[in-house]
């Protein structure tokens, strides 16, 4: 029988990984294996230990992998599936090639500085620290990538083909419909990947891509993210609020230290500081952009303005490029955001990685957490384990390059940027179905928050929803 397992973004929200074999083995020897996302496994050390180990099944059995969209979670463990022996083609929209082109090289390189710094200061248990993969891995892994246009009809085998629809989460975001024709049986599966926001420009502002994952889908499995399933998003204009906390931590001599994601996150925060100073709203303080990563994606992001919002490419008219932004410093070298931290004087930073597991954030958070002067903002969401989650939890200290850092900055939430739907969003979503599933399985969430939404959809839908375990085969 044909079957799902379910290799990673089962209990957590991170390491998507969802192995379809077509076989009529149950051992799963034979028949067609395909490896819905490819992603790396963050926060909590139960989980990122499970980056060092192979795939259940062996990646050389792999035929092929087929990419939702280009966040770490998804799409950083391919490299280290080319390691492990993985031969075969990813298949991904157009922008999540051009995304990854600069994320995984990046990871690439920020593993490879991580370990270094390690292994120089001697802050690792392990002797030596080694990279889980390198710059060079990850850049050959790009030649395996194959571009597919959303709606286009792919074939992979005589049993199985797929279609890319709009996720409307970040550029090139989409869900994978895949068809299983098994002995005339003809089975179709929906891979939501992440789900964007269904809200207007008030209540979600800045979102990038246009509204709304598509309509009227139909489905006889649907594998869907639960990453929101418990908690609505505030629903009011985070702008003001944003203003007000620039301006009170400029006028007492502080600097607002923003981590986010290098994709979608800098991009749509960079315009709306842009918009709050034209306006006046906020000071002309300087803005410092810490992430080569984020740097090169603005150039993709302009390059594939056909998938922008009206008000992005408003603002883009009106705007132009970031790179060019009087007051705006985008920082490529090392030497260059050594430099950032050399000033005193009020500025905003925006670096990566967004939830403080890794990167040049945590450079500028260990110098600047311990000054009450300074403001911390989150604006996506925070993997339990992580660092981010801890400073955003009212920690008093946390642990960065294995040294204690005192937490007396002031830390802020803003909800209201996340690119995911929350659960009213996806009830909205999901009762555009054409007809409900046999079976829905909840994914990319923590157990509280999948528990409740499968109860959710269960009452307000009247829908089979189960949620996923990791490792769990289920027959489709």
């Amino acid at each position: 029988m044909a079957y799902i397992q379910f290799l990673g973004a089962a209990g957590t929200v991170t390491g998507s990984k969802h192995l379809v074999n077509t076989s009529a083995d149950s051992g799963g020897k034979a028949g067609f294996h395909l490896l819905i996302d490819c992603g790396m496994f963050q926060g909590a050390k139960e989980w990122r230990e499970r980056n060092w180990q192979p795939t259940p099944v062996p990646a050389a059995s792999i035929d092929a992998v087929v990419l939702t969209h280009a966040h770490l979670d998804h799409c950083g463990w391919i490299p280290r599936l080319l390691t492990e022996g993985f031969r075969g083609p990813v298949y991904a929209t157009p922008s999540t090639i051009d995304l990854c082109g600069i994320i995984l090289p990046d990871s690439g390189h920020l593993q490879e500085e991580d370990a270094r710094f390690y292994n120089r200061h001697k802050k690792s248990k392990h002797d030596p620290a080694l990279p889980l993969y390198t710059l060079a891995g990850a850049q050959d892994s790009l030649q395996h990538f194959r571009a597919v246009q959303f709606e286009k009809t792919t074939p992979l085998s005589l049993e199985v083909s797929f279609r890319f629809v709009p996720a409307a989460h970040i550029l090139g975001s989409a869900m994978v419909e895949l068809t299983l024709n098994l002995n005339g049986r003809v089975r179709k599966l929906l891979f939501s990947g992440d789900i964007g926001r269904m809200r207007d420009q008030n209540s979600a502002p800045g979102k990038v891509v246009r509204s709304g994952p598509t309509e009227g889908e139909t489905a006889d499995i649907l594998v869907m993210e639960s990453t929101y399933g418990n908690r609505p998003h505030p629903t009011d204009d985070p702008r003001p609020k944003l203003a007000g906390i620039i301006r009170q931590t400029a006028q007492r001599g502080g600097s607002v230290i923003v981590p986010a994601f290098a994709v979608e996150h800098t991009q749509k925060f960079l315009f709306i500081i842009k918009d709050l100073m034209e306006s006046g709203q906020i000071p002309r303080i300087p803005v410092y952009c810490d992430s080569p990563m984020a740097i090169k994606a603005v150039e993709v992001f302009l390059k594939h303005s056909e998938e922008c919002s009206d008000e992005t490419c408003r603002l883009i008219k009106q705007y132009g490029s970031p790179l060019q932004w009087l007051g705006f410093t985008f920082a490529l070298t090392s030497e260059d955001s050594k430099k950032i931290n050399a000033t005193n004087d009020p500025s905003i930073i925006v670096s990566s990685s967004g939830m403080v597991t890794g990167g040049r954030i945590l450079h500028h958070l260990m110098q600047r957490l311990p000054d009450p002067r300074n403001t911390v903002i989150f604006i996506g969401f925070q993997a339990p384990g992580t660092r981010g989650a801890t400073i955003k939890s009212g920690a008093p200290e946390v642990r960065i390059f294995s040294e204690t850092v005192p937490i007396r900055a002031e830390v802020e939430t803003l909800e209201q940027f996340s690119d995911h739907a929350d659960t009213p969003e996806l009830l909205e979503w999901l009762r555009t179905f054409t007809q409900k599933p046999v079976t829905t399985y909840l994914v990319h969430g923590e157990p509280a928050s999948s528990s409740l939404l499968r109860d959710t959809m269960t009452k307000e839908l009247g829908w089979n929803v189960q949620v996923a375990e990791w490792m769990q085969k289920v027959i489709v």
